[in-house]
């Protein structure tokens, strides 16, 4: 019963923050324009060279023009829904710890890391990521003849959502580092930067980049292993997905917990 008053204390303040969220995007409104169009740039860009690739060759590592681009599009679902929630987490890498910032989250009477991530719900990049995403799936899909079981149907919300975790598990492991290191940025951003390749096939990468992807920072299950199994029902990677996620949120919920158990503050 205890636990059950604890989710629903929690859920009715993410409904209430999450409406503080909107209502700074409403009011911001120059903040959110620039924010989705610097975020549009990007993803025309990835968009236009992967046509210009495809102008060249008929496919790449096996996959075809419209294929990549459901991949590229799928990619940026889970990418959006963990923006939406949990970006604050570079916060945490930049500057909290090394400010002296971080002790007002241990002083509310809520847990540390949802003090932290309520910050900012609703983060405008992760909406510009959502719409652009859907539209490049259903788009490519469309082209592709793309017509999903009612198994893949029910399987395609989960996979978006275990996707997200694991890119939110990866930015609070390396996020959580800071605890140790006063700030962490350099590696959360050499980390972001290895999540783009999950944007593209799996195949056309070397053997350690591929190992890399999918069993130390599981990219690959964030999109590619999705994608192989909604566009021909492959589920040699995609079975390993739960312990994949369960793993990746574990270790990075223990790594926190160390360094929450092991922070004091810089006095600065």
């Amino acid at each position: 019963m205890s636990a059950l008053r604890t989710a629903a204390r929690y859920a009715r303040l993410s409904w209430f923050l999450g409406g503080v969220g909107l209502h700074r995007l409403v009011t911001y409104r120059l903040d959110f324009l620039l924010g989705a169009g610097a975020f549009l740039v990007r993803v025309g860009v990835q968009t236009a060279v992967v046509g210009l690739v495809f102008r060249q060759v008929p496919a790449v590592g096996g996959w075809s023009y419209h294929e990549v681009v459901f991949l590229l599009g799928f990619s940026l679902l889970p990418r959006g829904l963990d923006h939406l929630f949990t970006d604050q987490l570079w916060e945490l890498g930049r500057k909290l710890v090394q400010r002296g910032e971080f002790y007002r989250h241990l002083v509310r009477p809520v847990s540390p890391l949802f003090s932290l991530l309520s910050e900012r719900f609703f983060h405008p990049d992760g909406f510009g990521e959502l719409i652009v995403g859907g539209v490049l799936v259903g788009w490519s899909g469309s082209r592709l003849g793309l017509d999903p079981t009612a198994t893949q149907w029910a399987l395609a919300p989960l996979l978006v959502v275990c996707g997200a975790l694991i890119h939110t598990a990866v930015k609070l492991l390396f996020s959580s580092l800071s605890f140790w290191t006063v700030t962490s940025l350099p590696a959360m951003y050499a980390a972001n930067q290895v999540s783009e390749f999950a944007a593209y096939p799996l195949d056309i990468y070397h053997p350690t980049l591929r190992s890399l992807l999918t069993w130390v920072l599981p990219f690959a299950f964030t999109s590619y292993a999705p994608c192989a199994y909604l566009l021909t029902g492959d589920t040699d990677l995609l079975m390993w997905l739960p312990a994949v996620t369960a793993g990746a949120l574990g270790l990075a919920l223990a790594v926190w917990r160390r360094g929450l158990s092991t922070h004091e503050t810089t006095g600065s």
